[in-house]
């Protein structure tokens, strides 16, 4: 289904309350009030899993090495998902201040993870190796974190105010 037919169905099916779009929506898991499907993360999260488990299963590197990074519609585009054209077209249609945060979250974590697969590409001891998986995964956890919340639609700090992307990287930065 392209995506003009699936934004033209989900207009049509859209009553005047937004009742029947919205439910397709959630009964796709993506999320009525953003448009964003956090399966997304489910790209990051599997390569997160494959650092964590470099300690204990060193053959985790060539699997980790394999990985590659999608953008959101590649993700749903190579995906199993059953509603990945509605995730799609959901993505094209949200909010572009929203769509931004997540594709800036979701180019930060890629590029933790492709600095730390060149890193491991290279002829380095496995210690450093497991050192520097635990230390990638510290990193991407809080941004996976933060990337669901936007998801979610839930991406405001304490005070109301809109998180950006690079305020919550400058923070991990001061942590590590």
């Amino acid at each position: 289904m392209k995506y003009q037919d699936c934004a033209e169905a989900l207009q049509a099916d859209d009553g005047p309350d937004g009742g029947v779009a919205a439910a397709r929506l959630a009964e796709a898991n993506i999320n009525p009030a953003t448009g964003l499907a956090t399966d997304y993360l489910n790209h990051f999260n599997e390569a997160i899993m494959l650092l964590e488990m470099l300690s204990s299963c060193p053959d985790c590197r060539d699997d980790f090495l394999g990985w590659r990074p999608m953008s959101y519609r590649e993700h749903f585009e190579a995906s199993r998902f059953k509603g990945r054209a509605l995730a799609i077209a959901a993505y094209d249609a949200a909010d572009p201040s929203l769509r931004g945060c997540l594709d800036t979250l979701a180019g930060t974590m890629t590029a933790v993870l492709k600095a730390t697969r060149a890193a491991m590409s290279s002829d380095i001891a496995p210690e450093s190796a497991v050192a520097l998986a635990e230390h990638a995964a510290a990193l991407l956890r809080p941004l996976v974190a933060r990337a669901g919340a936007v998801i979610n639609g839930e991406d405001t700090a304490d005070a109301g105010e809109p998180v950006t992307p690079q305020a919550v990287v400058d923070r991990l930065m001061k942590r590590a």
